[in-house]
């Protein structure tokens, strides 16, 4: 068993599991924040009035 290299693998392993957990953390943020901006957008685009009389002219 090569005790070195054994060693290696588990540091690159560790690295890459640690790389993997802050992209999908940044990930997250990004599609919280789109979230958030979606409802926000479709709360000011709600009106309630709108519709709710009509002009006519005969």
């Amino acid at each position: 068993m090569d005790i070195p290299s054994l060693s290696i693998q588990l540091s690159t392993a560790k690295a890459n599991d640690m790389v993997s957990v802050a992209l999908l953390k940044k990930t997250l943020d990004t599609v919280e924040d789109n979230g958030e901006s979606m409802i926000k957008m479709m709360e000011q685009s709600v009106t309630p009035n709108l519709g709710q009389n009509i002009d006519l002219r005969v």
